[in-house]
């Protein structure tokens, strides 16, 4: 007979925690030697004049000093950034289940959809702004929806086709209808690609929304703060607004991961090896 003791279940979580702590030591020593080069390196040796790139410390304590403000601002940006993804991955999703059922219809649209996203969204954004209105953030989010769209979409496309002919042939041997073998088979097998363009597109959001603050918006915007501090030279606290936009980007990153890994539990790229 086994007895578990109090012990192993202490065993186990220091073995994982120290597998994790492994795993996230060389993303913390790049971080600290990054954080030294960006203090000492650049200024005191390279010489990197403080309008290029401000000390860290002066970009930290403008971060802490003004936080009300900066944080306030990346709210507003975060909620244009997340209704852009929202729109583009939702439509992008549907696009792809639309030209995964009728193939021909696929090979019709893909070279418009590859057209699209070839443009660039600095000539973009001053459209986006005659459409819906300067000071108004569903601009914001056309743009950010537009980014979204195509990594989701040829992700998600590429999930829904790339099906083992022996499921399919299983369904049909069910006589499965689409629907079915969509829900049971090409959806679920999707899952991994989709998630993939949606962090993807989670970074691009955020990118979309700012970008388009620079053509036009509301003071409240991350993106207008940015290009007015710079414009009266507080650099501090244009790179204290980048660092903001940065720590929502990666909480908005992992927060995807998060669901994804919670959504994909019986699949085997979600399983560590510890």
């Amino acid at each position: 007979m086994t007895v578990t003791t109090y012990e192993e279940p202490q065993r186990s979580l220091a073995l994982r925690f120290a597998a994790r702590f492994r795993e996230w030591l060389p993303a913390i020593v790049i971080f600290g030697v990054g954080l030294a080069v960006w203090q000492w390196v650049l200024p005191d040796i390279v010489g990197v004049q403080r309008f290029l790139l401000p000390r860290f410390s002066a970009v930290a304590a403008t971060f802490w000093t003004e936080r009300d403000a900066l944080w306030s601002a990346g709210w507003f940006t975060f909620k244009e950034a997340l209704g852009g993804w929202a729109i583009g991955c939702s439509c992008a999703f549907l696009a792809a289940l639309t030209l995964a059922r009728w193939r021909p219809l696929g090979r019709a649209f893909m070279p418009y959809a590859i057209a699209a996203n070839a443009i660039p969204i600095i000539a973009f954004a001053p459209i986006t702004n005659a459409w819906f209105g300067t000071f108004s953030p569903h601009s914001k989010m056309a743009i950010a929806a537009v980014l979204c769209f195509f990594p989701v979409l040829v992700n998600s496309l590429r999930g829904l086709t790339s099906v083992r002919p022996e499921s399919i042939e299983l369904m049909r041997s069910y006589a499965a209808s689409e629907a079915s073998t969509f829900r049971r088979v090409r959806i679920p097998n999707s899952l991994p690609f989709v998630f993939s363009g949606l962090k993807v597109a989670s970074v691009l959001a955020m990118i979309g929304a700012i970008v388009g603050d620079y053509f036009g918006g509301s003071i409240e915007a991350l993106g207008i703060q940015i290009r007015s501090s710079v414009g009266i030279s507080q650099f501090e606290y244009a790179w204290a607004a980048i660092l903001v936009a940065s720590i929502l980007g990666l909480v908005f990153y992992g927060s995807i991961s998060l669901v994804e890994r919670r959504v994909l539990r019986w699949h085997p790229s979600s399983r560590r090896i510890e």
